[in-house]
């Protein structure tokens, strides 16, 4: 045999003395082939050196038996247990995972899309860049009905499944936590309101003033990228107000930004929660470690990115429409620590 050409399953059918089309069942482990026959051919195709043309394989099926995902950033501990579910589920069904970031740029994640769509995914998990205006780079796959499923961060599509949380009630019993707790002057660090995610934790914060009756200050909105900067950038502007008109509490849209304004905030010499109490979201493990404890939300990204690729498998193998609800909505818990408990 050449060196330097390609093994096939017609050398591992040579070298075993049995038929070619023996050989392809049996590296599909196909129960009409013998046990011990099936285990000689494994042991043939890792001693000649064998590698299954996938890519041929998946013309004939028009499958390739992988999903791409498109997250905002890998750096992420929620976005990790996303991932791990979502590797989970793949693995349990035979799925392979292609993973690619948009490191938080909408024009990073058109080209991503793209080069999903080119590598022919069968399906599209997604949660959307921090500053993605529409979804138009996603309409190859709605055009030639590749499914699409939105998590997280989504956007409305008849034609997709969204997996969330309820973060309109998450933030509104939060802030009611707060107004609980004895605070008046409750700043939010908030995101883009473009993304569903911190729109609705802002209206969630804003109904739960309107509901006992506190007025919101447009200077009571931080907005940023929610970054460790932008806490620390939260901080400088609190400290830039009078005392009178500094927030008694905050709560921020993650626990990055939350955790790094109290920082910065304990350097100034303000006691927390005394001066000022906190809230966070996404009970990341950074909430565990600043002192006082961060009080924060929970929800199971590990659980996220299992719904999200179980429903999208199943629908690829017929078991279910994906579409026959555009959204599913996942349990998420307040934690009550510390940071927050001004009365006791």
């Amino acid at each position: 045999m050449a060196e330097n050409r390609e093994v096939t399953i017609y050398d591992i059918a040579k070298h075993l003395n049995i038929s070619a089309a023996t050989v392809s069942r049996g590296l599909k482990n196909s129960p009409s082939v013998n046990k011990n026959t099936r285990k000689k051919i494994a042991e043939a195709a890792v001693e000649l050196g064998y590698q299954s043309n996938t890519f041929a394989s998946s013309l004939r099926s028009k499958s390739t038996h992988t999903l791409g995902v498109l997250v905002p950033r890998l750096n992420s501990y929620f976005m990790s247990s996303v991932l791990a579910g979502m590797e989970n589920a793949a693995n349990r069904h035979g799925y392979n995972l292609i993973i690619a970031q948009s490191l938080e740029d909408a024009e990073k994640e058109k080209l991503n899309a793209a080069t999903m769509f080119n590598k022919r995914v069968d399906g599209l998990l997604i949660s959307l860049s921090y500053d993605t205006q529409n979804i138009n780079h996603l309409e190859p796959f709605f055009k030639r009905k590749i499914p699409v499923v939105f998590f997280d961060r989504v956007h409305p599509h008849n034609a997709s499944t969204s997996i969330v949380i309820n973060n309109y009630g998450a933030a509104y019993n939060i802030t009611k936590h707060l107004i609980d707790q004895g605070c008046r002057r409750i700043m939010h660090l908030g995101g883009n309101v473009l993304r569903n995610v911190y729109k609705e934790r802002f209206d969630g914060y804003r109904q739960a003033l309107k509901d006992h009756d506190l007025s919101f200050n447009e200077k009571m909105h931080f907005i940023s990228t929610l970054s460790e900067k932008a806490g620390a950038e939260a901080a400088k502007h609190i400290l830039n107000l009078t005392a009178a008109k500094r927030p008694d509490a905050v709560f921020s849209a993650n626990d990055t930004a939350a955790v790094y304004c109290m920082i910065a905030l304990k350097t100034a010499g303000l006691r927390i929660p005394e001066d000022v109490a906190f809230a966070g979201f996404n009970n990341d493990p950074i909430s565990k470690v600043i002192e006082p404890n961060l009080t924060t939300v929970d929800y199971s990204g590990d659980t996220m990115g299992n719904t999200a690729v179980t429903n999208l498998i199943n629908h690829l193998k017929g078991i279910s429409n994906l579409y026959s609800t555009n959204s599913i909505t996942l349990r998420a818990d307040m934690i009550i620590r510390a940071s927050s408990l001004k009365k006791g």
